[in-house]
């Protein structure tokens, strides 16, 4: 069954920076060994100047379970993961089954 890894990643202290490093992160991501696919998307300001309960998200669309576990266990993890610890950046990750519409 396709699964999909998402990491919602929260504000940053500094978005400029973290910017910089995100690039990286993204670039990383793309090596994931079995990856079908990468969405990254930037969460829209709310219109009331409040603020967003996170800052971006990240998808990594594989072909099953197995193959997102086994990439996670690769040493590219190790690349995207120290990428987010190095822009000081803290998330949440998620498996999800991907249902087809």
């Amino acid at each position: 069954m396709p699964t999909k890894i998402t990491l919602i990643i929260d504000n940053p202290a500094n978005t400029e920076d973290f910017e910089r490093t995100y690039a990286e992160v993204k670039a990383a991501a793309k090596k994931f060994p079995k990856l079908q696919r990468l969405e990254s998307a930037k969460v829209w300001p709310k219109e009331d100047g409040s603020a967003v309960p996170a800052y971006r998200t990240l998808d990594l669309y594989f072909d099953s379970y197995d193959d997102a576990s086994a990439a996670v266990a690769t040493p590219v993890a190790a690349d995207v993961f120290g990428a987010l610890a190095e822009a000081k950046a803290t998330f949440t990750g998620l498996f999800a089954d991907v249902e087809q519409a």
